[in-house]
């Protein structure tokens, strides 16, 4: 692969030619085993490997990440999943290894928006893990390798053109790093910052107690933020990003996109949610948004106009405000991540109401005090990591 690898097109249809390549004429770190992989795809697969790679590095378990238009949409880490989460992320009758579990959790947090997604595995895809992914919408995935079993049941999916990508896991970029933008060529120092412990110790609240288990998912988090699209913010609980705000111009839209988002997370594992009478033979996907809209505002209206009859055997009592309101107050544990500062306390009390116990953010506003203020009001713990992690 010398001369690099010809691609349908671009970021769009109109965008001819296309290809990647190595810049000093040396060999891709890739090897595509199946499927033509575009523009968008390399991307997704790129910014997604190195999260789980480095990810797997800080934890030493298996992880998995869903990239959706260069972000995440999910990650996680391989640890078991509750009943509750075998059932509303549609495992429940699957045997999982910890590397489907890994994946299983990076899909499941935000399924909506992890429909017709990247993946990237941290070790080599097992035959419980293409099972998994061979029943859920996605474009491809990246991994450093694939057992025999694995590999034959990804080349079924989408009649044969799913894309799989194997990587070169010892492969180490350049120290330096170029990009273009019109005709311009930008250059910088590859972001070789290490996220570990050492950035949890500089505790600034009253409380001053953060336990390995809230240590492990500000981690999470923290790495999470170094791959997604800035302004950026991560909500993460049990080994899992659960909400994922990306791209935003403001700091509290970050804060709430990701925080509605485990929100729903969290709404999904009410009783209610859970005994929806669906009717046999609805798709999944199907399902995921039919879930999205009874959670929403929107679910009177529909009941009104006879959708529901879709979807239901019966009509579903609606989730109240008040129903939602209790639901949510029991969620507790959550840690967050950001990829700079929080300008306003505002940031604050939005975490707050999705559970926000942990918390983890450079620090350096002039409006630090008020922030710690407001942490101190819910005995919330605080680190400054002292350092951004914004990624364009």
């Amino acid at each position: 692969m010398a001369n690099g690898l010809l691609l349908k097109y671009g970021c769009n249809p109109n965008q001819t030619p296309s290809r990647i390549f190595m810049q000093d004429g040396g060999e891709l770190p890739i090897q595509v085993l199946n499927g033509r992989p575009g523009f968008i795809n390399f991307l997704d697969a790129f910014n997604s490997w190195q999260l789980v790679k480095e990810l797997k590095e800080a934890t030493n378990l298996p992880c998995a990440a869903s990239f959706k238009h260069v972000s995440p949409a999910g990650a996680a880490v391989g640890t078991e999943l509750s009943d509750t989460l075998k059932k509303i992320y549609f495992v429940d009758d699957l045997e999982l290894s910890p590397l489907a579990c890994a994946y299983a959790k990076a899909r499941g947090a935000d399924r909506m928006s992890s429909y017709g997604d990247w993946i990237a595995l941290s070790d080599e895809c097992d035959a419980s893990t293409a099972t998994l992914i061979a029943r859920e919408v996605s474009d491809g995935i990246i991994a450093p390798g694939y057992s025999e079993e694995a590999l034959a049941i990804l080349k079924s999916k989408r009649r044969g053109g799913y894309n799989i990508v194997a990587v070169d896991a010892d492969y180490t970029p350049a120290p330096v790093e170029h990009k273009q933008v019109y005709g311009v060529t930008f250059e910088q120092g590859r972001n070789e910052l290490r996220i570990n412990n050492e950035l949890l110790q500089n505790l600034v609240t009253e409380n001053k107690d953060i336990p390995d288990s809230a240590k492990q998912d500000l981690i999470l988090s923290l790495i999470t933020l170094k791959y997604t699209q800035s302004n950026s913010v991560c909500y993460v609980k049990d080994g899992q990003a659960i909400g994922v705000g990306a791209g935003q111009q403001s700091r509290i839209h970050c804060t709430r996109l990701a925080g509605n988002k485990a929100d729903i997370w969290y709404l999904r594992q009410h009783p209610k949610v859970l005994e929806l009478p669906f009717k046999e033979g609805i798709r999944r996907p199907d399902r995921d948004n039919t879930i999205d809209v009874y959670l929403s505002d929107d679910y009177m209206d529909v009941l009104a106009d006879g959708m529901w009859e879709q979807f239901f055997t019966v009509k579903p009592e609606p989730l109240s405000r008040e129903e939602k309101r209790d639901w949510l107050s029991t969620l507790t544990g959550v840690s967050l991540g950001s990829d700079a500062f929080f300008p306003f306390g505002d940031n604050i009390e939005r975490a707050h109401r999705s559970g926000v116990q942990y918390i983890a953010q450079p620090g350096g506003s002039i409006r630090d005090d008020h922030v710690i203020d407001t942490c101190n009001k819910y005995n919330m713990a605080m680190a400054f990591t002292g350092i951004r992690l914004f990624h364009h």
